[in-house]
């Protein structure tokens, strides 16, 4: 597969489809995580586009699966994934960032994203954020494993920006000023999934440097480095998993109602966010 020329074609055909209702080039985009599809509500909806009607992107099985132009409350034009591949639905690392190739061919220079995870940290509670400043990369796929792309990125990227430090002071500042309090930071473990993790492994990921986990963002995360895209992740921690006995039986209900309720605080943050850049 040429993923650069299919990347291509599926960036023409969006810019295509959006240039018919006066799109206007957009730098920020934002793929929304589980739970959190309220956050549409914030921004101004110009333009959507169904993934399946997207060439090359017609026979993935999206959960919501829309592409969105839309504006922040300033005017400011962003492009907004609604729905993501997982690796636990039998995609490879290289389809599931396939929409980030995309991104980087549409002109974007800064992603913004959020996830829902179990907190590892005994100082997290459920229904908190917590933006990302590292992660520790568990699943048995690699999203740059084979032949590099130079038109995309170097063969070794560096990964230890990966989380722009520059974005996430930003973000830190606008939230200690709309909730008058400090928006704690923490290391993301991706797991495969789909199975929840056991006590015995919740423990081994809060040995190993783990302040939360879940199993998404860090193929995507990986390859927006790859392509040079500046990137900052907003968790929301849905469920206590360590100390173990703090543990309880966990629904995706139950999941998806916590990741709800926090997303009235992440939209004012990424609206701010993007008026700024």
């Amino acid at each position: 597969m040429d993923w650069y020329k299919d990347a291509q074609e599926a960036a023409s055909f969006i810019l295509d489809s959006f240039q018919k209702e006066g799109y206007e080039n957009a730098e920020t985009a934002i793929i929304i995580g589980s739970g959190a599809a309220q956050l549409l509500d914030g921004f101004s909806i110009l333009a959507r586009l169904p993934f399946q009607a997207i060439p090359h992107l017609s026979s993935a099985t999206f959960h919501t699966g829309e592409i969105i132009w839309a504006k922040s409350s300033q005017r400011k034009s962003i492009i907004i994934l609604n729905g993501r591949l997982h690796y636990y639905e039998g995609y490879s690392t290289k389809e599931i960032t396939f929409p980030i190739r995309i991104l980087k061919l549409l002109g974007i220079k800064t992603l913004l994203m959020t996830n829902a995870s179990g907190g590892l940290n005994p100082d997290y509670e459920a229904g908190e954020l917590v933006l990302i400043r590292d992660h520790i990369n568990l699943m048995p796929d690699h999203p740059l494993r084979g032949p590099n792309e130079p038109k995309f990125g170097l063969r070794f990227p560096d990964m230890s920006n990966a989380y722009d430090k520059a974005l996430r002071t930003h973000l830190k500042a606008l939230y200690k000023s709309q909730n008058n309090k400090a928006l704690k930071e923490g290391v993301y473990v991706g797991f495969q999934g789909p199975s929840l993790e056991t006590p015995a492994e919740y423990k081994y990921l809060n040995i190993i440097g783990g302040d939360m986990v879940g199993m998404s963002t860090v193929p995507e995360v990986i390859v927006a480095s790859h392509c040079g895209i500046s990137t900052a992740v907003l968790s929301i921690i849905t469920n206590v998993c360590y100390p173990p006995e703090a543990i309880t039986e966990t629904t995706l209900e139950e999941v998806i109602e916590i990741a709800q309720g926090a997303v009235p605080f992440v939209t004012p943050l990424y609206d701010a966010l993007i008026n700024e850049l």
